[in-house]
């Protein structure tokens, strides 16, 4: 076997562990996600997940992190428009239920206060500074420009697996979600608004 199919079948392992964990850590969380089921599942061993990830915690890191990753770019900001970039939380929340869950993990195991993630491991900076150029360009409200974003993604998650109220699926009726669409939008745009 050449190194470059190697470097491919490395990767593909590596990526079934990560397929397979971020299912596991999304219905059991940290404490009761079991690397045995991962490695069964993922058709791999103990060895090899640990020569990937170290241990538990940082193949929980790897996926966390990853999935803010995700978020970050399939869902950019657009600060200029933070109802549309709700809306599109709302809509990639009802597609991977999963990420929101692994980000609940996160809070209820490791940090119950302050930030989500380690300062250090921050994606929002370019977010605060396109609110912070849309409030001094007059197209949102003056204010922390972080309250501002928390307040957004919270009222976006209003339907998500976290909800405390209901969660939505995708499997519900498309006159629902758009229903729930116009409403996170027209609330959104009036909470942000100059």
């Amino acid at each position: 076997m050449s190194d470059q199919q190697l470097t491919a079948r490395g990767e593909a392992t590596r990526q079934r562990i990560i397929d397979v964990a971020t299912a596991e850590f999304a219905e059991h969380g940290i404490a009761g996600a079991r690397i045995e089921r991962v490695v069964a599942a993922a058709r791999t061993n103990k060895a090899q997940l640990y020569a990937y990830f170290g241990n538990k915690d940082g193949l929980f890191d790897a996926i966390f992190l990853g999935s803010l990753d995700r978020i970050v770019n399939v869902v950019p900001i657009d600060a200029t428009d933070l109802a549309d970039w709700a809306v599109r939380l709302y809509d990639e929340y009802l597609r991977r239920p999963d990420l929101i869950r692994l980000a609940t993990w996160a809070r209820l195991e490791r940090r119950p206060t302050g930030l989500l993630v380690d300062p250090a491991e921050r994606r929002d900076d370019a977010k605060l500074k396109a609110i912070a150029d849309a409030q001094a360009a007059g197209i949102v409200r003056a204010g922390d420009p972080f309250d501002l974003m928390a307040m957004v993604i919270a009222m976006s998650m209003a339907w998500s697996p976290v909800s405390n109220v209901y969660s939505a699926t995708l499997d519900e009726p498309a006159e629902d979600h758009e229903r729930r669409r116009d409403l996170l939008r027209d609330t959104v745009r009036r909470a942000v608004a100059p």
